[in-house]
């Protein structure tokens, strides 16, 4: 806990001190550390120990003694003896309110068919009669024998409904009692790619793949109250602050996130800023369209809807990624946008209105018509800025076209690591073949061609906490496991290039320069390290302690 006082004596020598000037009143806080990397040529990192902050913005940079003028009676110090300030995480890629969704019932991460089999039995036994068992997190590996399927769990859920959700999140399996409640048949057709699996006779098996198809299912399974999402939206955002995230880029904004984050308003601060990027579902026509663009501002105190997200394609595990060559099982060659040119004109429509866009492209065909279709857009595509999430598999051609064309990566190579194996045993690896999956998780190459690289979790798809992000990102390896080879080991980042990813680079991709960095004028979001993250091992950095977030210069 920091000591908050005055320091005794401020009469040493001063270094030099960056004061966004003039400063006509003191500063409100003065957090001190034993060094500042402040991610910026203003101040050398690790030259400058103390950051001054007032009214939500950075002062100055420099050390007590020469940050002792901006110091005034009301002046709050906190002391961190020891510890390493550095600008606020950012998560460049989460789902917030959308995951209270995603992650409703029993976690079965990491778990083995037998084990989600066990963990089902026990769900199904405590689920009142006439409600559905609900699991998330489920490995695809686990249906390598059976298929995908949802009929395979009939016996361990005691003819209650369930809906099990895959960790990539973008399709699910259902039991045969939920495939009677709600009437599948198989023969569902969806405006996009998403579509109900069906055996050898044409019987659903309980297999949805992707939203709209999952969607089907879960718009006749009842909600959970608001209060209760807002209670387990607190808890999500209370251990972000405490892992270290200061503000996170949402991919949606999901179906009552405006109606939750009003009631957490009301209740009182958000401990982080959260911008929202709604999703454009493929084949949305023209009102739709408006529809999204007219949400561009809206805002609460720490929450604002700025961009919009798309998706051009699924999941390798699944068989949804657009490839260029079809996967070991003939499939991956269609965009789930049924019409890849409605895409197009989607992005230009929000382009010419200057809203910045984020698109999730997994596979190589994916990346480059995105790509393309940004590079058709001319002088539009300097109105905003645009971003390509995820970027699982690209060949060597398309590396240099992020820097090139100003599109920025977003990447969770915890997804790498923790998903795929360095034997290519893995799903993933088996479905693309050796050569695609050896240009897995291409961080370092697109870092060295100069492209803005953003980090994040995709939670919650995988944990949200940045230091095993940033640790895995430098190792390759998943931590839980350190026995196993590296995957891709000449992709991993340095121990600075990961922190840029979580501060610099993220502020970047959404074209923003008061974010990322600590220099005068810049909000005032700080994050402190008991230790220095960019001088500790990565094993060591997934342990250190996070002493406290600040976000608009208040404590969290």
């Amino acid at each position: 806990m920091p000591t908050q006082q005055r320091p005794a004596d401020l009469s040493a020598s001063p270094a030099p001190v960056r004061v966004a000037a003039p400063v006509a009143t003191p500063a409100e806080r003065i957090v001190v550390g034993a060094r500042v990397h402040a991610l910026t040529d203003l101040s050398p990192d690790g030259a400058h120990s103390a950051v001054a902050v007032a009214a939500g913005r950075v002062l100055a940079v420099g050390t007590p003694e020469s940050l002792a003028e901006l110091r005034g009676p009301a002046t709050i110090v906190d002391e961190f003896p020891g510890a390493t300030i550095v600008p606020g995480l950012i998560d460049g890629h989460t789902h917030i309110v959308f995951g209270l969704e995603l992650t409703r019932g029993v976690q079965l991460t990491d778990r083995s068919l037998d084990e989600v089999r066990a963990a089902l039995t026990t769900a199904a036994a405590a689920t009142p009669e006439g409600e559905w068992v609900f699991g998330w997190g489920v490995d695809p590996n686990i249906f390598a024998e059976t298929g995908f399927s949802g009929r395979i769990f009939d016996d361990v859920t005691a003819g209650r409904p369930l809906f099990l959700r895959m960790r990539d999140a973008h399709s699910a399996v259902v039991n045969s009692a939920a495939i009677t409640y709600v009437g599948l048949t198989g023969a569902e057709r969806f405006p996009d790619e998403s579509a109900v699996g069906v055996d050898v006779d044409g019987n659903p098996t309980g297999y949805l793949l992707e939203l709209a198809a999952m969607d089907l299912v879960l718009e006749q399974v009842p909600a959970e109250p608001l209060t209760r999402r807002a209670d387990r939206l607190t808890d999500v955002l209370a251990g972000m602050a405490a892992s270290g995230i200061t503000g996170t880029h949402v991919m949606d904004f999901h179906d009552g996130s405006r109606e939750v984050l009003e009631l957490l308003e009301e209740r009182g601060e958000l401990p982080l800023r959260l911008r929202f990027s709604p999703m454009v579902p493929p084949g949305s026509n023209d009102a739709a369209l408006r529809e999204i663009a007219d949400l561009q501002g809206l805002h609460g105190r720490r929450w604002r809807v700025d961009g919009v997200k798309f998706m051009i394609d699924g999941t390798v595990d699944n068989g949804s990624a657009w490839l260029a060559e079809p996967d070991c099982y003939g499939e991956g060659l269609r965009s789930i946008w049924t019409d890849p040119e409605a895409y197009r004109r989607a992005l230009r429509f929000f382009a010419a209105q200057g809203i910045s866009t984020a698109t999730h492209a997994i596979g190589d065909r994916g990346v480059s018509f995105v790509l393309d279709a940004l590079e058709s857009l001319g002088e539009l595509r300097a109105r905003a800025t645009h971003r390509i999430e995820h970027i699982e598999t690209i060949p060597d051609e398309t590396v240099p076209r992020f820097a090139a064309l100003g599109v920025a990566a977003s990447m969770q190579p915890i997804h790498g690591t923790r998903h795929t194996r360095a034997d290519r045993s893995d799903n993933w690896s088996v479905r693309l073949g050796e050569e695609r999956a050896a240009h897995g998780w291409r961080c370092k190459d697109l870092r060295d061609a100069g492209a803005v690289l953003a980090l994040g979790s995709d939670w919650p798809v995988t944990p949200y906490d940045p230091r095993a992000m940033m640790a895995e990102t430098i190792l390759r390896v998943p931590l839980a496991r350190p026995e196993l080879l590296p995957v891709q080991p000449e992709q991993a980042l340095s121990p600075l290039e990961a922190l840029e990813g979580y501060t610099v680079h993220a502020a970047r991709a959404i074209g923003v320069d008061d974010e990322g960095a600590i220099r005068p004028g810049a909000r005032a979001a700080l994050t402190v390290f008991a230790e220095d993250p960019l001088a500790v091992s990565p094993e060591e950095l997934a342990q250190t302690p996070v002493l406290a977030t600040y976000v608009d210069g208040v404590r969290a």
